[in-house]
């Protein structure tokens, strides 16, 4: 069974084309257009699920709820740096 799960895409331009990052699990791509760049960022996710190891999915997703944590508890970031 396949397990569905929404990520955030942020699309940037960038000089003549577009970036695209996917900040929970820190993956990265590029396109021409909006749409390409868009595109590419999912297959480069699609290849990351496809590819890497469980534990490496794992750790990422865990980073990304800490510091979802850290952004909602108001702090500042700093705080956290040295932990």
């Amino acid at each position: 069974m396949q397990q569905k799960r929404q990520f955030t895409a942020i699309i940037e331009r960038e000089d003549n084309g577009y970036v695209s990052l996917c900040p929970e699990l820190d993956i990265a791509s590029q396109g021409d257009t909006v749409e390409e760049a868009r595109n590419n960022l999912i297959e480069a996710l699609e290849l990351f699920f496809e590819t890497a190891d469980p534990s490496e999915i794992a750790s990422r997703l865990h980073i990304d709820t800490l510091q979802s944590i850290i952004r909602q508890s108001g702090l500042p970031r700093s705080l956290f740096e040295s932990l």
